[in-house]
């Protein structure tokens, strides 16, 4: 019914094996003789002081063997090495997201207000020996300032974003009859304005460097295509058809621009996240009982959508992804 917003939520830890990935070095592994030397891949970091910096992946002999076993997904090789931004990172589907690309050999910034669960996440990465890396960055989506500082950093340190994961939301227990003009506010600057912000100046970080493959994914909401007879959700349900309307208006402005940079929604429906205790905030029982009653989907649900999005092939576009779950009736 509603997808995770920027609330912190402890996750599986991920644990290295089989389901991991391969390294990027995995053509060449085979041949070395054991036990491989060890040795350490150093990435730079942002010198932005709001920015932790970069947590290098060691390669030695024991990752050797468990990567051995793990290949990347078919048709992501060619994002490889390059830069995800991947908003309200913190928890839920924007942490499983962001685990997902550094599970397939991306540099992830995962942003979020609060980025003590991402600088975890980024050390369980680094544990478990994927490819990629996750770099924490402390981000009010809320504040243009603080968005145009978070690209200005990618800019001068990692060159630019190569895809855009507009994950961030917000929702508030504000009807139209009754809502606070500042709850409304407050779903609108995350859920639409931060969301053009960083679509905009992924886009413009791209052109300059010339990208013609990038990929800008919305995670958007079945709320984004129906309106469910709640009336704490009505609002919310409304930001979310901006956001579908806003992901159709960026593929033809992109198409016009004369790119062939992608454009994506996804919208799942009821996820299991923390998202229903911050919407029923004075109501605990009311929001756990939004779990119980049906198997939701898990945030790993919608990070496995993502991968399948960015591993078509360029001449492929999927407009929009709708899940939900199975025993889910609305």
């Amino acid at each position: 019914m509603w997808p995770s917003v920027e609330v912190p939520r402890a996750e599986p830890r991920p644990e290295a094996g089989p389901q991991g990935v391969g390294s990027r070095r995995s053509s060449n592994i085979s041949k070395l003789p054991a036990p491989a030397p060890a040795v350490t891949r150093e990435l730079p970091s942002f010198s932005n002081s709001r920015l932790n910096s970069a947590i290098p992946v060691p390669s030695s002999p024991n990752e050797v063997g468990r990567r051995l076993g793990t290949m990347t997904r078919a048709g992501m090789e060619r994002w490889r090495d390059r830069l995800a931004l991947v908003t309200g990172a913190s928890g839920g589907i924007g942490a499983a997201v962001a685990r997902a690309l550094v599970q397939q050999g991306l540099k992830v910034v995962g942003c979020a207000r609060t980025v003590g669960n991402i600088e975890e996440l980024a050390a369980e990465c680094k544990s478990a020996g994927y490819p990629g890396t996750l770099i924490p960055y402390r981000c009010d989506l809320s504040n243009e300032e603080d968005i145009l500082s978070m690209f200005s950093a990618v800019r001068s340190q990692h060159s630019g974003v190569d895809i855009c994961i507009n994950n961030a939301g917000m929702a508030r227990p504000d009807s139209l009859l009754s809502g606070s003009t500042s709850g409304w506010k407050d779903m609108f600057n995350v859920n639409v304005l931060a969301l053009s912000i960083c679509t905009r100046e992924a886009y413009q970080s791209m052109k300059e460097r010339n990208v013609d493959d990038g990929h800008i994914i919305n995670i958007n909401s079945m709320c984004g295509h129906r309106v469910p007879p709640q009336s704490v959700i009505h609002f919310y349900s409304a930001t979310k058809y901006a956001v579908t309307a806003l992901t159709e208006g960026l593929r033809q402005e992109l198409l016009e621009a004369q790119t062939h940079i992608r454009a994506t929604c996804i919208s799942p429906g009821l996820v299991e996240t923390q998202f229903a205790f911050k919407l029923y905030d004075k109501d605990p029982r009311e929001a756990a009982a939004t779990y119980e009653h049906i198997k939701c989907l898990r945030p790993e649900d919608v990070a496995e959508a993502v991968i399948y999005v960015l591993s078509t092939p360029p001449h492929v576009q999927v407009g929009d992804i709708q899940m939900r779950p199975t025993e889910q009736v609305t």
